[in-house]
């Protein structure tokens, strides 16, 4: 594991979603009880690994995009889980130096990891707040420190608002973050589409012991931008938004999603 989780009980002996997700990854910052799991999920749904390669390149192409092609300056990236390559940090200030990034999430290992993200060109910023997604006053205050909320911001929301596990309360939660940000601000948002193999794969995840999370239906992911407008071609396989040379082609990603734009 990485350095600075002296002081802190990893629990090893049982699986945690961050060192799940970085075991399907590929990364190193995972244990047995990890990898068990994930090997288990890869038996029930083995789409599994494709579908988080999908998730990460899809954080670095839109990144690219809204920095390189779009102006922004400003990314929240919210359920931000272990560093990897290509954070939205990195993908950003390579476009735009002087992007500023605010990395949230509320778990004490991913705090431990967090110096890893805490890295910014002299132009930009980048900085992490401990709080909780269900908590947008506490996260958007200690963004504040951060971030001008009277300029337009980014928020990234990847494949973690479906750990809010009521399909409404997700859809009231992500508006009101969307209602707190400034007209011009974006969503970018993905989850995993229902299906029943995705949802027994879900629910052995849960029996794990770790966050639940739910898969989400295109209804659900349209009430989630309520009141924001979703581009073409709207609210679909992630592989289809911005593909450039590295997107691997093949069937269509049962990770869904999509970018939304608050009206100026």
């Amino acid at each position: 594991m990485t350095d600075g989780t002296q002081d802190l009980d990893l629990q090893p002996e049982k699986p945690h979603s961050a060192r799940f997700w970085n075991y399907l990854l590929g990364g190193k910052d995972n244990f047995t009880a990890d990898q068990e799991l994930g090997e288990q999920i890869k038996r029930e749904y083995p789409g599994a690994v494709d579908l988080a390669l999908a998730t990460r390149a899809f954080l670095g192409r839109t990144v690219q995009h809204l920095a390189g092609e779009e102006g922004y300056r400003q990314f929240l990236d919210i359920g931000t889980g272990l560093p990897t390559a290509d954070n939205t940090h990195e993908v950003a200030q390579r476009v735009a130096p002087d992007a500023r990034i605010v990395y949230v999430d509320h778990d004490p290992i991913v705090l431990a990891h967090a110096r890893a993200l805490l890295t910014s060109t002299r132009e930009g910023a980048t900085d992490y707040v401990d709080a909780d997604l269900t908590d947008p006053d506490t996260v958007l205050a200690h963004a504040a420190r951060t971030l001008d909320l009277d300029r337009p911001v980014a928020l990234m929301l990847m494949a973690v608002i479906g750990h809010v596990t009521d399909p409404a309360e997700a859809a009231a939660l992500v508006q009101r973050y969307m209602a707190r940000l400034v007209p011009g601000s974006c969503l970018v948002l993905c989850t995993t589409l229902a299906s029943p193999q995705v949802d027994a794969a879900n629910e052995s995840y849960a029996a794990s012991g770790t966050i639940p999370y739910v898969a989400s239906t295109a209804e659900a992911m349209v009430a989630m931008a309520k009141g924001l407008t979703i581009p073409p071609p709207g609210i679909g396989p992630i592989n289809r938004w911005f593909p450039d040379q590295h997107t691997t082609p093949g069937p269509d990603s049962e990770q869904w999603g999509y970018v939304a734009y608050k009206a100026t």
